[in-house]
C-alpha cells in the first residue's frame, strides 16, 4: 500500500507517471534497452530530451527568446552559476532574503562581487514577504535575486517585484509548475526538479538569451550557460533518466489540461488545510496569510514534545514526512502537484483526531 508522502523533497511523483516508467523500465518503446542505459548521443534519447523541452515550453508558455537548460548539480549550484554568468557589468547584485535558500544564494554570490541585501523577512522569522518597488533596487545592479517559494518557512511571493530594467532572477524550486507564471517577467528562472517534476538530480534553468554569452573569465565550462545552451544541455552526459522522468511529468500535466487546471487543484488542496488551521486554536500556522505557500504548509502546536509525537503518530497512519525542517521545528505538509486531494483530507482528519486525543495542559 502506498502512503501519502508529504516530504519537501525528494517528493512524491504522480502514480501514473511511476507506473508508466515502470512499464518502460527494461524496454523503452520496443528499443530493447532501458532509458537508464541508453546513450545520450543516440537519436532515440535526443528525441526524449527534445520532447521534454518542447512540452515544458508549452506548459510554461516560455517565449522563444529564452533558452531552456537541463542540468546537474541541484539548485544550490546555481547560487554560484548565476553570479558567474550575470555579474558581469557593474559587479553589483541585490538579493532579497526570505529564507534559508535565498540567504545561502546571497552568501555564495558575495564571493564574486558587490552583493547587497536589499530586504529581508528575518526579523519575523521569515513569516512574511517584503513589499518592494523598483526604487528599492540599485539602478546599476546586474540583477535582482529572489526565492519565489520558501520551502522551510511555508511562504511564497504573492507578487512579482518590479525591478524595472534590471533582470529578475528567481529560484522556483518548490513551486515550479504549480501554477502559471509569466516567464517574461524574469531574466532567469532556476529550479531543482526533485520537488515538483522529477527525481533528484536534475536542475532546470530558463534564461533570456541576451543574458548569456558574457560569463566571467573564471567561470568553469560546466557553469557557462552559453556553452551549455550551444550544446543542447549535453556538453557532458546529462541526468538522462531524470530528464526522461520530467518528460513524463510534463505529459501528465498537459493531459490534465495544463498549469491553470493544476493551479485550481492546488488552491483547493491548500484551502482545505488552511481553512482547518484557521478554524481552530490547537495548531498555529506561522506564515502571514498574504504570504502563504500553496506547496508547503507549516504549522505548530506550540509544544515541541507534541510536535514530535504528531509526526511519529502520523507516520503510523500512513502520513509520512510531516516533521518540520530542523531549523524551525513543528510540522510541514508539502502538498506538491502529485499529492491528491484525498491525501489532504486524510491529513486534516488525522489532525482533528490528534488534537482530540492529545489535549494541551
Amino acid at each position: 500500500m502506498r502512503v501519502y508522502n508529504f516530504s519537501a523533497g525528494p517528493s512524491m511523483l504522480p502514480l501514473s507517471v511511476l507506473e508508466k516508467a515502470a512499464s518502460e523500465m527494461t524496454n523503452y518503446r520496443s528499443s530493447g534497452i532501458s532509458v537508464m542505459e541508453m546513450s545520450h548521443r543516440t537519436p532515440l534519447y535526443e528525441s526524449i530530451l527534445n520532447k521534454a523541452e518542447a512540452d515544458l515550453r508549452t506548459l510554461m508558455a516560455i517565449p522563444d527568446n529564452y533558452k531552456v537548460l537541463f542540468l546537474q548539480g541541484g539548485a544550490s549550484t546555481q547560487f554560484a552559476a548565476v553570479p558567474m554568468n550575470l555579474l558581469n557589468g557593474s559587479g553589483k547584485a541585490d538579493y532579497v532574503v526570505t529564507g534559508q535558500f535565498s540567504k545561502k544564494a546571497m552568501q555564495e554570490a558575495a564571493k564574486y562581487g558587490d552583493i547587497r541585501k536589499v530586504a529581508s523577512s528575518e526579523d519575523k522569522n521569515n513569516t512574511y514577504i517584503p513589499r518592494l518597488t523598483k526604487e528599492d533596487f540599485r539602478p546599476d545592479a546586474d540583477y535582482v535575486h529572489i526565492c519565489f517559494n520558501n520551502t522551510i518557512y511555508g511562504t511564497k511571493w504573492d507578487y512579482i517585484p518590479d525591478t524595472g530594467d534590471i533582470p529578475l532572477v528567481a529560484d522556483l524550486s518548490s513551486c515550479i509548475l504549480s501554477e502559471p507564471v509569466d516567464v517574461s517577467k524574469f531574466g532567469l528562472i532556476y529550479a531543482g526538479a526533485q520537488k515538483n517534476m522529477a527525481p533528484a538530480g536534475l536542475t532546470i534553468v530558463i534564461v533570456r538569451e541576451d543574458l548569456i554569452g558574457k560569463a566571467r573569465p573564471e567561470t568553469p565550462a560546466m557553469f557557462d550557460y552559453k556553452l551549455l545552451a550551444d550544446n543542447n544541455s549535453m556538453y557532458n552526459t546529462p541526468p538522462c533518466y531524470c530528464i526522461y522522468m520530467a518528460g513524463l511529468v510534463y505529459e501528465w500535466l498537459l493531459e490534465m489540461g495544463g498549469l491553470s487546471v493544476m493551479a485550481e487543484k492546488n488552491r483547493k488542496k491548500a484551502a482545505l488545510l488552511y481553512d482547518y488551521l484557521d478554524s481552530q486554536s490547537y495548531y498555529t500556522a506561522p506564515a502571514e496569510a498574504s504570504a502563504r505557500s500553496l506547496m508547503n504548509v507549516t504549522f505548530v502546536t506550540g509544544n515541541a514534545d507534541l510536535d514530535k509525537l504528531f509526526a511519529k503518530e502520523a507516520e503510523k497512519s500512513g502520513l509520512c514526512s510531516l516533521k518540520g525542517h530542523r531549523s524551525v521545528g513543528g510540522m510541514r505538509a508539502s502538498i506538491y502537484n502529485a499529492m491528491p486531494y484525498d491525501g489532504v483530507v486524510a491529513l486534516v482528519e488525522f489532525m482533528k483526531a490528534f488534537a482530540d486525543n492529545n489535549p494541551k495542559n
